[in-house]
């Protein structure tokens, strides 16, 4: 990390307590979203005024979205469905209960597809607004990548964290599975979902993972507590690259870019190596869906046996799918998930992290289609940790990205390989700030 500037964290660290600063984070994303919102339209919910939050506490008064999947007492949670429109929870999601707790501002409820499945959202791309900005996790993506809020919540059974980081040139953290509790989130498939965040950097999204995973607030007492506790890497990792049955579908610049990032890691003394990844990862994707669609009927049943005509047809479909699943197959899936979530740390092939690319590449024209999460799809079956960064623009001026994938319960250390990535090929940009708002970068 680079000293000679203050990071976001270490300046959040260091005007703990400053009451003025604490305001002006919360003024400057107001300000933003303000002038963003009408045409960006990342958020279901923003109140009209914010509690006063503690200016000592580890995330003095942090703005951060929240996506409408996640249950917040004092905030509509809609779950992207007309059959819960304004919707009350009678309390909060333990993961948004413990944001208040940090001291951190929930500025609003973040847009996300029906259920967190196809049906898009209003959302479009920061970047470009007749582009989708992914799904299903689509506001959240969005206002970060728009630079309204620093770091906000969402949620990936198939692809929902990473692929809409990479559209929205932000950075996308999908913790091990299970590190987080899903309580007080609707599920889709509750042996796939994850809470994840987005993040304006991957130092944030080590805070993120510091607070809310490895629950050290003692890692932000002070700038050398956080320092010590997220130290760089000592030395260039050993990088594996993983190539996909699915390559064929990738857009020649994410090719392009994807080739150029592993030679600018090589150049900066990264050890990458082409690796034979001992599963088969056409089986692993199918076992993916056979779970989802299985598992999306249980977690939607209430809703398709009172109110089926108020589900759009994605939802219908892959319920009616699931409904038609063999037994058999669902069992057989689960045990292959199993079985390959046990071994995630000798799938490394002796790398400290796998690569491979987020999507296939840039933002799909048009806002019908959230699109093709199946470069995340392995990842989420295992359930190992994963994080992409920015790392290149296409001619058109679309965010492109980088993935980097880990061990199960190896969150820090893929972390940790992240920032050094980051620091190599990062491309992240500021959206230029609009003349009455101050940028919160």
């Amino acid at each position: 990390m680079n000293e000679a500037r203050p990071s976001f964290v270490t300046t959040l660290i260091e005007q703990r307590g400053n009451v003025a600063a604490t305001r002006a984070r919360i003024d400057a994303a107001v300000a933003r979203a303000e002038v963003l919102e009408p045409s960006l339209r990342a958020f279901t919910y923003r109140p009209d005024s914010y509690v006063e939050p503690d200016a000592c506490a580890p995330l003095a008064g942090l703005p951060v979205g929240v996506k409408d999947l996640i249950d917040t007492a004092d905030m509509p949670t809609s779950y992207g469905s007309p059959i819960w429109r304004s919707h009350r929870p009678q309390a909060d999601a333990p993961v948004v209960a413990q944001l208040r707790a940090l001291g951190a501002l929930v500025f609003g409820k973040t847009v996300t597809t029906e259920f967190a499945w196809r049906q898009p959202g209003p959302t479009v791309n920061p970047w470009r607004e007749g582009h989708t900005p992914g799904g299903s996790s689509s506001g959240s993506a969005a206002s970060v990548g728009a630079g309204i809020v620093a770091l906000a919540l969402g949620t990936q059974t198939v692809g929902s964290v990473i692929r809409p980081a990479a559209y929205c040139g932000a950075v996308g953290y999908k913790p091990s599975y299970g590190t987080i509790s899903r309580e007080g989130v609707h599920a889709l498939a509750a042996s796939l979902d994850h809470i994840g965040f987005f993040a304006r950097d991957v130092e944030v999204a080590a805070l993120a993972h510091a607070l809310f995973v490895a629950k050290r607030a003692d890692a932000v007492d002070s700038v050398q507590a956080w320092r010590t506790w997220f130290a760089p890497l000592g030395a260039p990792p050993r990088l594996g690259v993983v190539r996909t049955p699915f390559d064929e579908r990738l857009q020649d610049e994410q090719k392009a870019n994807f080739e150029t990032s592993l030679a600018r890691l090589r150049a900066a003394g990264a050890v990458v190596t082409e690796i034979e990844f001992d599963a088969d990862l056409a089986q692993i994707v199918d076992a993916l869906q056979v779970i989802l669609r299985v598992e999306a009927g249980h977690a939607v049943a209430a809703e398709a046996r009172d109110h089926r005509d108020q589900l759009s047809a994605h939802m219908r479909s892959l319920i009616d799918e699931g409904a038609a699943m063999p037994q058999a197959r669902y069992e057989a899936a689960l045990s292959l998930q199993a079985q390959l979530r046990a071994r995630s740390a000798e799938l490394m092939a002796g790398c400290d992290a796998l690569v491979s690319v987020p999507a296939t590449g840039t933002a799909p024209e048009g806002l019908d289609d959230t699109g093709d999460p199946t470069f995340c799809a392995p990842w989420s079956l295992l359930g190992v940790p994963a994080v992409t960064v920015p790392s290149g623009w296409s001619a058109s001026g679309l965010p492109l990205g980088f993935q980097t994938i880990g061990a199960f319960g190896e969150d820090l250390a893929t972390l940790r390989v992240a920032a050094w990535i980051e620091q190599v090929i990062g491309a992240r940009r500021e959206l230029a700030p609009p003349a009455s708002a101050e940028a919160t970068a």
